[in-house]
């Protein structure tokens, strides 16, 4: 690798760093009702370029749109970054090229939500396909600044194909539902707070309870079971790669979803505070990444000359 490309990959991992702090910063916004804290104005905040004297909730959405932005920037560096780096239709290019788009449809997704008044109390069953399509654009987003860091960093092309591959690809899509159903509960807790345990338990199991709430039950069932088909496919990937790379992203792996379980049954025992929802997004983003390089590392083509094994 050259100095260029050095630097280049370096850049890369920070921009994917800074980004889980933008879309942390995200729920800080949705926990906190601070998604109207600019009015049904985008890109103005309250019909300004810079509010003045502002709430609380109108700062907490305007650091967001803001640090949204310097984010945006970031990437369009990247793309300009791979283009020096790299040649013409190298992996690193297409992932920053996918980065790019990706964030202009979070932008894009984001404005929406707030045109639409889809934020603060608005509890409508439309504002849930908003939050899940933000969701999953959101981790589309992350694999694809992953993998260009990952690629940039000497990582391997992989190939998808094969039993492995579409197992793996199963575990993805498991991960992404588990991730949005995630989502939707954390609005429900922010739409629908109570002030015990016990209300909770019996608002959740009302039967006018709201689909939002009633997810508090179903997202942890989801939780366990995708917890479970996880580690047995981890495993499994781990003792077939027979790699001291892909052993290890499978232990980390398992180490950082016991944990998430963890501070799930902390979330709903505390009422989900707004901090643990950060450390819970966290950890499931920490989760979908190390993923993501458990995917790419056990799906590498071997490198030319490199006999495969029978």
């Amino acid at each position: 690798m050259t100095d260029l490309q050095t630097r280049f990959a370096r850049y890369a991992w920070w921009t994917l760093w800074l980004t889980i702090l933008v879309i942390l910063w995200g729920t800080v916004v949705r926990a906190t009702g601070s998604g109207a804290g600019c009015g049904s104005h985008w890109p103005l905040c309250n019909g300004v370029v810079v509010p003045l004297a502002p709430a609380a909730k109108t700062l907490i959405e305007f650091g967001h749109r803001l640090t949204s932005g310097v984010d945006l920037l970031l990437v369009v560096v990247l793309v300009w970054g791979a283009r020096r780096a790299w040649p013409a239709g190298h992996r690193v290019r297409s992932a920053a090229w996918a980065s790019l788009v990706l964030i202009l449809i979070e932008a894009l997704l984001g404005a929406g939500l707030v045109l639409l008044e889809y934020v603060a109390d608005n509890a409508e069953i439309a504002r849930g396909w908003w939050v899940g399509a933000h969701l999953l654009n959101t981790y589309l987003l992350l694999a694809t600044l992953t993998f260009t860091a990952h690629f940039a960093s000497g990582g391997r092309a992989f190939a998808v194909r094969g039993s492995r591959a579409a197992m793996l690809a199963a575990v993805l899509g498991m991960m992404a539902l588990l991730g949005i159903s995630g989502a939707l509960t954390a609005l429900g807790d922010t739409l629908f707070p109570v002030a015990d345990l016990a209300a909770g338990k019996a608002l959740t199991f009302s039967p006018d309870a709201h689909i939002f709430v009633r997810l508090r039950v179903w997202h942890p069932v989801l939780a366990v079971v995708a917890g479970v088909i996880l580690l047995a496919t981890v495993w499994q990937v781990s003792v077939q790669a027979q790699n001291a790379r892909v052993s290890r992203l499978s232990v980390q792996l398992a180490g950082l979803f016991l944990t998430q379980i963890a501070i799930g049954v902390a979330n709903v025992g505390l009422l989900a505070p707004v901090w643990l929802q950060v450390v819970h997004l966290l950890f499931a983003d920490g989760i979908w990444i190390v993923l993501l390089l458990l995917v790419a590392e056990s799906l590498a083509e071997e490198p030319p000359g490199v006999a495969v094994a029978a």
